[in-house]
C-alpha cells in the first residue's frame, strides 16, 4: 500500500468514528434524533431500545432505562456529616450501549465519588455519568413554559376566573398575552400546564451511559458519598447513693438530612475523625481493614471492630433510615461500675470555686472496655424519694479502653478555696521566688479530700519549702492532696523558685 494510500484509509476511519460520537453526544443532550430509516426518539421516554455494539461506535436506537426501587442497602456513617452509601440494585440491561436513569439517591450525594459495579456482569461498565439536580418547581416550570400556552386561574373577588394565553413574563406577576392582549394577572389559584417540560426530574438522578457486553437482568452496587447524614454518642450515667458506683449506658442518635430514605439497610457508625480535602476524593472511605476487637460492654444490637484507624459499630439487625429523621440505637449498657467523686481546686483559675468531678475507667474488668464514641454523658442519682434527679453532664473525646473518664459536673455548694500571694522577690538576673498559701472551707457534716492542682511558670522552679507532700504531674503542675475536715478549714503553703537562664 502506498504512503498517501494509508494516509487516507486513516483520515475516513476517523472521520466514520467522529460522526458516530456525535451523535452519541447529541443524544445525551436529551434532544430529538432522527435517524435515516429508523424512527424518531427522544431521551426523556422511559421504555428503552439499545443498539448492539462497542462504545466507541454505537448509535442509539432506544431510550433511558429506569433503575429499580432500591434493595438491600449498607449505609456507612461518620460522625462528621459524612456517609458513605452502597446501594444495591437489580437493573435490566441490553447488550450493547444503555441509558439508565438511577434515581432516588441522596440531594447532597458528591458526584466525583461514585463507583458503580455490575455484580452478575462484571464486564459491563459506564462509559460517562451526569448528575441531573435541576429539580422541579413553580418558578422553573414557568420559566420552560415562556412564550407558550398556560391555563391560569385567578380569584377576582368572590369568583375564580380562567385565562388562557402565551406566558410572556412571570417575574412580577404572571403576563399573558390572550387573544390580542398583554394581561398581567396577580391573586393566582391555579395554574395549568400541558405536560412537564423536558429537563425537569422529581428527584436527583445519577444518568449513565453504561456498556454492557451481554443482555439480562443482573444486580448492581452503587457506592457513593454524601452529605446531609450524621450520628452522635449520648451517655447516661446513674450514680449510686454513696457515689462509689455507676450504672452506664450509650445511645446512638443518627440524622439523616440526606434527600433519601434508606429501607432495610444495614448500618454501620464510625468513631474518629476522618481526614478529608477539599478536591472531594475520599479514596481511604473504600479500603476496609477490619479486625475484631469486642468489649464486654458491647450489647447485642451492635458489633464493635477497628477499621483503619478508628472504630466502627455495626448494628447486627437491619433498620430503616427515613429521610429527614433522628433515630436512636442503643450502643452499650453496664452496671456497677466502680466510680469515685472528686474535689478539685484551682485557685489560680477558679477564684474560690471548688470543682465536683466523677472519674471512672473504661476498663473490661470494671464492667466496660469498649472504645467509646466522642458525645455528651449526662448523670443522674436518686433523691430521697427514690427519684431520678439530673447532677450535671460533660463532653468525652474519643475514648480507647483502659482510659480514664473525668466528667466535670459542677462547683461544690459547701466547699471553697481562696489562694493568696504571700511573698514575692526579684532577685535580678531572671531569679524570682514566690511564697503561696491556699486555704480550704469546708461545710460539709462529713470530711473531704481535695486536690489542689497548682500550675506554675514555665521554665526551671524549684520547689524550696511546702508544708505537705505533693505531686508532679506535668512538666509545670503539681498537685496535693488535701485532708479537710467536717465544718473545718484546713491550709497548704509552699515557696517556689524560678531561674531563667539566658
Amino acid at each position: 500500500m502506498q504512503k498517501n494510500d494509508f494516509f487516507k484509509g486513516v483520515f475516513a476511519t476517523g472521520i466514520i468514528l467522529l460522526i458516530g460520537l456525535v451523535a452519541i453526544n447529541g443524544l445525551m443532550g436529551g434532544d430529538e434524533i432522527i435517524v435515516p430509516n429508523r424512527p424518531t426518539f427522544n431521551v426523556e421516554d422511559v421504555s428503552y431500545r439499545v443498539a448492539v455494539g462497542k462504545p466507541e461506535t454505537a448509535l442509539f436506537e432506544g431510550e433511558i432505562a429506569n433503575s429499580n426501587e432500591k434493595g438491600s442497602n449498607e449505609l456507612t456513617v461518620y460522625n462528621q456529616n459524612l456517609a458513605l452509601v452502597k446501594d444495591i440494585r437489580e437493573l435490566t440491561l441490553k447488550k450493547g450501549v444503555n441509558l439508565v436513569q438511577f434515581k432516588d439517591i441522596a440531594s447532597q450525594i458528591n458526584a466525583t465519588s461514585v463507583f458503580f459495579k455490575d455484580i452478575t456482569f462484571p464486564n459491563t461498565f459506564v462509559i460517562e455519568q451526569n448528575y441531573e439536580y435541576d429539580l422541579v418547581s413553580k418558578n422553573k416550570i414557568l420559566e420552560k413554559y415562556l412564550d407558550e400556552e398556560i391555563t391560569i386561574q385567578v380569584i377576582e373577588g368572590d369568583q375564580v376566573k380562567e385565562y388562557k394565553g402565551k406566558l410572556l413574563s412571570f417575574k412580577d406577576g404572571i403576563i399573558l398575552e390572550s387573544n390580542g392582549e398583554i394581561i398581567s394577572l396577580s391573586n393566582t389559584s391555579k395554574i395549568s400546564f400541558k405536560e412537564l417540560p423536558g429537563g425537569l426530574l422529581t428527584k436527583p438522578t445519577l444518568v449513565w451511559k453504561i456498556y454492557a457486553d451481554q443482555e439480562g437482568v443482573r444486580e448492581t452496587q452503587t457506592i457513593y458519598l454524601t452529605s446531609g447524614l450524621n450520628w452522635q454518642a449520648d451517655y447516661i450515667a446513674t450514680v449510686n447513693s454513696d457515689d462509689s458506683a455507676l450504672d452506664f449506658s450509650g445511645w446512638t442518635t443518627i440524622t439523616n438530612n440526606s434527600g433519601t430514605s434508606y429501607p432495610n439497610t444495614k448500618l454501620k457508625l464510625v468513631a474518629g475523625d476522618v481526614h478529608t480535602v477539599t478536591s472531594n476524593r475520599y479514596p481511604e472511605l473504600y479500603e476496609e481493614y477490619a479486625t475484631d476487637s469486642v468489649g464486654s460492654a458491647m450489647p447485642k444490637s451492635f458489633g464493635e471492630e477497628s477499621l483503619f484507624e478508628y472504630h466502627m459499630y455495626t448494628l447486627e439487625s437491619k433498620t430503616t433510615l427515613n429521610n429527614n429523621q433522628t433515630k436512636q440505637i442503643s450502643l452499650l449498657s453496664s452496671n456497677n461500675v466502680p466510680a469515685e467523686k472528686e474535689y478539685v481546686y484551682e485557685g489560680r483559675y477558679s477564684n474560690t470555686k471548688v470543682q465536683t468531678k466523677l472519674k471512672f475507667k473504661n476498663s473490661e474488668n470494671q464492667g466496660l472496655g469498649m472504645p467509646l464514641p466522642k458525645g455528651t454523658v449526662r448523670v443522674y442519682k436518686k433523691d430521697s424519694e427514690g427519684q431520678l434527679q439530673f447532677v450535671g453532664e460533660d463532653s468525652i473525646d474519643h475514648t480507647k479502653t483502659e482510659d480514664e473518664l473525668e466528667l466535670l459536673l459542677g462547683n461544690a455548694f459547701d466547699i471553697t478555696g481562696e489562694r493568696v500571694e504571700v511573698n514575692s522577690e526579684n532577685f535580678g538576673k531572671g531569679f524570682y521566688k514566690y511564697e503561696y498559701k491556699i486555704t480550704l472551707e469546708n461545710q460539709k457534716a462529713e470530711a473531704v479530700t481535695v486536690k489542689v492542682k497548682e500550675n506554675l511558670n514555665s521554665g526551671s522552679w524549684t520547689i524550696t519549702k511546702n508544708s505537705m507532700p505533693y505531686d508532679k504531674t506535668t512538666s509545670n503542675e503539681i498537685e496535693f492532696n488535701v485532708n479537710v475536715p467536717a465544718k473545718g478549714t484546713a491550709e497548704v503553703t509552699y515557696t517556689v523558685e524560678y531561674r531563667n537562664y539566658y
